[in-house]
């Protein structure tokens, strides 16, 4: 089981090639980005679970990058430990001041800074900020973002839940479901891209439900391209007579067999066209439009 996506932003070849080695070894999922609007690119197509910075960079310097993350909805909350041939304590506080959890210098020892990826990675687990399994924000810096969403004066609210994702689960392991979700992470970032816009917010609430605030306009084609693609592309997650059967048998507790569909999505949504007076509201009746278009889902294929 991978211990998540690591992001080495670094143009010197042999020591991103050296890392990329090394940290694979250690279980991780490691990309390199050699410059710095190849990172900014990646990080907001697929956010990683923590991102290595050099500050010397040939088209931007560590910095720069550093302060884009942290002002995108997006990137804000993911760890960035700069490694540097930079060691003047100014260098240093400059890029603590820019809100990069750590700092090492080269020549560095490699035992050191992957103690430090680890440490960083569960500090953000820990505080509740984002999601082991998908990488995304959760818990704390959802509520934040609700709040803040609040404050302006256009927004749409996406709640998406992925139906029958626990009898998957229970069929084929924990690592499959995991699987499953960073499926879903990665899809809601492509369908980002290509409909919405940089500064749209997508969040892990828990288990099988995702969350995401965009602009009132861009709402309902994200929707639909979100349920068709996931309804589409979930099916490779199944075997081959899942596929064909359309689903999962499982035992009812009397002895007998039904079928439990295949996993699709689920969408609700609520605009700033309507007056909420807190966060709860929110939630509250976009959980319900997921509910009723679920259930308006089931009715349709029972006809």
């Amino acid at each position: 089981m991978t211990q998540g996506r690591l992001l080495v932003v670094e143009d010197d070849h042999d020591i991103a090639t050296m890392l990329k080695i090394y940290f694979t070894g250690q279980g991780y999922d490691v990309e390199v980005a050699p410059r710095g609007e190849q990172a900014l690119k990646m990080c907001q197509q697929q956010p990683p679970k923590l991102i290595v910075l050099d500050i010397m960079l040939p088209d931007m310097d560590g910095y720069a990058l550093c302060k884009m993350l942290r002002t995108s909805v997006r990137t804000k909350h993911i760890p960035i430990i700069f490694l540097t041939q930079k060691d003047e304590r100014s260098d240093r506080i400059a890029g603590l001041e820019l809100g990069a959890d750590d700092y090492i210098t080269k020549p560095f020892d490699i035992e050191e800074l992957r103690l430090r990826i680890a440490n960083a990675i569960r500090a953000t687990e820990r505080m509740g900020l984002t999601d082991p399994r998908s990488g995304l924000p959760s818990g704390r810096l959802i509520e934040d973002q609700l709040r803040e969403m609040l404050r302006r004066d256009k927004w749409a609210y996406l709640d998406m839940r992925i139906n029958d994702f626990d009898p998957f689960r229970d069929k084929y392991g924990f690592v499959a479901g995991d699987e499953v979700l960073r499926f879903t992470a990665m899809l809601i970032s492509e369908v980002l891209d290509e409909h919405g816009s940089p500064d749209d917010f997508v969040g892990h609430a828990g288990n099988d439900n995702f969350v995401l605030i965009t602009k009132p306009e861009k709402a309902e084609k994200i929707k639909e391209t979100l349920i068709r693609r996931f309804n589409e592309e979930v099916k490779s997650h199944y075997s081959f007579i899942d596929r064909e059967q359309g689903g999962i048998k499982i035992e009812d507790g009397k002895g007998e067999e039904r079928l439990v569909r295949l996993m699709t999505l689920s969408v609700g949504v609520v605009t700033s066209e309507r007056t909420f007076s807190d966060i709860r509201e929110v939630t509250e009746a976009a959980a319900e439009a997921r509910r009723k278009a679920q259930q308006a889902d089931t009715a349709r294929k029972k006809q």
